[in-house]
């Protein structure tokens, strides 16, 4: 099964997000995404550094779910900062420990940090043992790392490393 069906929810994800694009639900629309999204984990197999391990499937989509409400609040506050007062802005540098040891892991915490608008990730150090994060506005750089753990990094490590 697993030589045939290398990653089934990744799959899941490629169907769905071909669907969204085309944004239609004709069959062959269905069937077109259901290949591509079949052939596409298939052809790149020897191209994933590690195996994909979901240990917790649903706290991957409560993860989702929160990093997307995340986004859009994260919207509207920097749409605020900028609108209203930008020469007040605290713009800052802050080192994010990381825990994570997974490359997965590390690019997915990476990948949510840049996705939310006034934060971007700028560099993983050399041995990997922190993230440096640029921010729009923060007063507290310790709180807003402190922030990334438990919001982010934690749900990570738990779904992708923990035993």
């Amino acid at each position: 099964m697993h030589r045939w069906l290398p990653h089934p929810l990744i799959t899941l994800a490629l169907t769905l997000v071909w669907l969204l694009l085309v944004n239609s639900l004709t069959t062959g629309q269905i069937v077109l995404g259901l290949l591509l999204a079949w052939a596409i984990p298939l052809f790149t197999l020897r191209f994933w550094p590690e195996t994909l391990h979901i240990r917790r499937p649903g706290l991957l989509l409560r993860f989702a779910v929160r990093v997307l409400a995340d986004i859009v609040t994260a919207n509207l506050t920097v749409a605020r900062l900028i609108l209203g007062r930008p020469e007040q802005l605290r713009p800052v540098f802050v080192e994010v420990p990381l825990l994570l040891k997974s490359d997965l892991a590390i690019s997915l915490l990476a990948n949510t940090i840049s996705l939310t608008p006034g934060t971007v990730s700028s560099c993983l150090s050399a041995n990997r043992d922190y993230l440096l994060v640029h921010t729009l506005d923060t007063a507290d750089a310790d709180a807003l790392a402190a922030t990334i753990k438990t919001r982010y990094e934690a749900p990570l490590q738990e779904i992708f490393e923990s035993c």
